[in-house]
């Protein structure tokens, strides 16, 4: 089943207008039909819908069920993601998106390979934004992540305390017991932040900052994952453990 995402101000009752893009889309592309039904998702609710009448350049949609279904995690899932090289962060937020993530925060670090303009940062998140709203369409998420900008590592770190928890794999980190007993912790957070490291990792002194802030250190397992890997592995440990225990 389709999704579309709205501004709440399209809702009239028991009715949305579906405009621009979206109505070119159901018109031109899906060429829907009087009482073909989609989902329609605003303020991070997805309801059923039936489309009811074409009205020159605009959609009227009824409501048939409100909540029609919730896919949202109950834990919020920041993803703080060392530049990458290439087009490695359209894949990450593709996936992550994917996974449940709430956020995705575009990170600089001192091993980042990759470095960006101010001019650069704009365009790059206005892009990677568009592949999240692709992703979150295609899994049928209620809510839309939101690509932040471009922060510096100590900035991330700023946000990151604003968190219940941060969790940073590296290399060097305990065993799987340790990153076991973090990821049971999840149960009573509202928010956790995941910090993962560019292609070069991350240096000394940046683990050590994430140690004083209270940041939780963990491993990923005996082997050395790409950055692409560590970020989707993280935030599907953290989305199972959170589904495993949810109370819906």
């Amino acid at each position: 089943m389709h999704n579309f995402f709205v501004d709440e101000s399209q809702r009239q009752d028991s009715r949305y207008i579906i405009t621009g893009a979206d109505y070119n889309h159901i018109i031109n592309v899906l060429r829907m039909n009087i009482g073909d039904s989609f989902l329609v998702s605003t303020k991070g609710q997805s309801d059923l819908c039936e489309i009811e009448a074409f009205d020159g350049e605009s959609v009227t949609a009824s409501i048939i069920e409100e909540n029609y279904q919730n896919t949202e995690l109950s834990l919020k899932i920041y993803l703080f993601q060392g530049l990458p090289k290439g087009d490695k962060m359209e894949f990450i937020i593709q996936k992550s998106v994917e996974l449940g993530v709430y956020a995705i925060i575009p990170t600089e670090m001192n091993r980042c390979v990759v470095k960006l303009d101010e001019k650069k940062k704009k365009s790059k998140v206005l892009r990677w934004q568009a592949i999240s709203e692709s992703a979150a369409k295609q899994s049928k998420r209620n809510y839309i992540p939101k690509v932040l900008d471009v922060l510096s590592y100590k900035q991330a770190l700023k946000k990151a305390e604003e968190l219940d928890l941060l969790i940073v794999p590296y290399e060097n980190a305990e065993g799987m017991v340790a990153t076991k007993r973090v990821l049971e912790d999840l149960k009573n957070c509202k928010s956790v932040g995941i910090l993962i490291g560019s292609e070069g990792g991350f240096d000394d002194s940046e683990i050590e900052l994430v140690k004083e802030m209270g940041g939780k250190v963990i491993s990923l397992g005996k082997r050395i994952l790409r950055t692409e890997t560590a970020a989707i592995t993280t935030v599907a440990m953290c989305m199972l453990n959170t589904e495993i225990n949810s109370k819906e």
